[in-house]
């Protein structure tokens, strides 16, 4: 029985020791973290079970039959985090360069279909030089294997990506279609084709951080949600995200303990808006001072920041938000920010996250490359989310909603349950003076400013939507938590279902 122990534990040592000592080195001169340590940051201390430890590949072409490593690349398994089950795979660069076999593939399956029989999270730590070029069709076979789970999972599990190295062609897809996705600065890239294939093609000369970089990705492209400084920030980050996300669509939200209380009033509110209509204010304030303790995980922060979506806690529970923001474009709606709220709430609707939507919003962004570039049937996605959504939704308007924008950010006609506005809002067709120059035509300067005060008097507050029903009650800002907290009580056993059907068509 010793003899064979000891065959298993150096099996074992094998497995840990990936690619050696050299690579290892050559990983932590980059600042780079091993797969192993990596797991290490991210799972609560002893917990990771690993699977498949001695998996090998089985190609025998251009020599492979005589370099086998166990664990072929990626060590799959499952651990906690804050003592909640997870299922975790985590690339191995120092072992063929991280590059997929179909042997690795199949590791990462396995752990997959785990994680959809109990209902956990997966996460994927990416750090890989992409397919195994020897083993051909192969490796091309494991990857679409691997994207038709990340596609059968979506709304199922949550799914985060943590993409820690390269990430280039084909492999690009499965972290593409998870629901989140976190970039390390300086070492993390992703596209699908690299420099020296677009230099060839188009000619163009670009670095892979220009092209794929994690600053590129959460500031330009969307692609990613946040760009961090190095491994350890963006495990740590992960951690934070996993604590706001139930275990699977039919698990109940994590609760926190809390000791801010439910009913906690905030007198600054009342001054937030300033007295000058085209004067801006931070949101950010607002939910700070909404949330449990001022904690905010916002989502995308750099990449069309007129409108910001994040997770915070009320009462300990988690709740997403969605706020225009007036320090950006005065937080007009445009193409970036109506995709980026638009996947928000599609995830929050997903996981039975109630959602809570701040309205300052004077429009849609105006301009020929706005509307060339399909404004239209991007606003519908933002617009179809929220009507689409059964979760608990609830909608406070602080000043301006204007337009159509006004239907779109969770209106009462998009089955909003719960609809508030302070004193300060203005609910109209549009600004008193484009109305007035519109409806009056052809009138004096002085004849336009007194019909522009009559319309102020008239439309710019939010008497008339709550005379007709649209807004449920004109709120003292200082009460917005309280208010909030006890909607979202009410709420907490809602149950509305859209008509039965195999799929929508969103406006993609």
């Amino acid at each position: 029985m010793s003899a064979n122990i000891a065959e298993m534990e150096r099996r074992r040592a094998a497995a840990r020791a990936g690619g050696g000592e050299k690579r290892i080195a050559a990983q932590h001169a980059k600042g780079k973290l091993t797969a192993r340590e990596r797991l290490d940051v991210l799972l609560d201390e002893g917990s990771f079970e690993e699977l498949d430890t001695y998996v090998e590949h089985d190609c025998s072409d251009f020599g492979m039959e005589a370099q086998r490593i166990p664990g072929d690349g990626v060590v799959t398994g499952s651990g906690t985090i804050d003592g909640r089950l997870v299922f975790v795979f985590s690339q191995d660069f120092t072992v063929f360069g991280g590059s997929l076999s179909h042997r690795h593939a199949e590791k990462i399956c396995k752990i997959m279909d785990m994680a959809m029989k109990v209902g956990a999270p997966v996460i994927g730590l990416n750090d890989s030089g992409g397919a195994r070029i020897q083993e051909g069709v192969a490796s091309l076979g494991g990857y679409a294997e691997v994207f038709q789970r990340n596609v059968l999972a979506s709304g199922v599990i949550p799914q985060i990506s943590v993409i820690m190295g390269p990430c280039a062609g084909g492999a690009v897809y499965s972290p593409a279609m998870t629901d989140f996705i976190l970039m390390v600065k300086d070492s993390a890239y992703m596209f699908v084709t690299g420099p020296d294939v677009v230099k060839t093609v188009t000619n163009e000369v670009v670095t892979q951080e220009e092209l794929g970089g994690a600053v590129t990705h959460t500031t330009r492209t969307s692609v990613a949600d946040l760009a961090l400084e190095n491994d350890i920030e963006a495990l740590l980050a992960t951690r934070e995200l996993v604590g706001f996300l139930p275990a699977s669509n039919r698990a109940e939200l994590p609760v926190l303990p809390t000791s801010d209380p439910w009913d906690r009033e905030e007198p600054s509110l009342d001054t937030l808006i300033p007295a000058n209509a085209n004067q801006p204010y931070d949101m950010h304030e607002l939910i700070a001072k909404v949330v449990d303790e001022g904690s905010f995980f916002e989502i995308q922060p750099t990449h069309g920041a007129n409108i910001i979506a994040g997770f915070g806690r009320i009462e300990g529970r988690p709740v997403g938000f969605v706020a225009n923001q007036p320090m950006v474009l005065a937080g007009v709606l445009d193409i970036n920010a109506s995709r980026k709220a638009a996947r928000f709430v599609r995830f929050c609707d997903a996981f039975e996250i109630p959602i809570v939507t701040l309205v300052d919003v004077p429009g849609f962004l105006p301009g020929t490359a706005q509307e060339h570039n399909g404004i239209i049937k991007h606003g519908a996605k933002l617009l179809f989310a929220f009507a689409e959504a059964t979760v608990p939704k609830i909608t406070l308007i602080t000043r301006k909603a204007y337009g159509g924008a006004y239907d779109v950010m969770s209106s009462k006609h998009l089955r909003g349950d719960l609809n508030y506005a302070w004193p300060t809002a203005e609910i109209a067709v549009m600004g008193a003076k484009g109305a007035v120059e519109i409806i009056f035509r052809g009138l004096s300067a002085d004849e336009i400013a007194e019909k522009t005060r009559e319309y102020e008097e008239r439309f710019a507050n939010p008497f008339v939507a709550a005379s007709r029903g649209y807004i449920d009650e004109v709120i003292h800002p200082r009460s917005t938590r309280r208010r909030i907290a006890s909607g979202l009580r009410r709420l907490r056993n809602k149950r509305l279902e859209n008509p039965w059907k195999k799929h929508d068509n969103i406006p993609l």
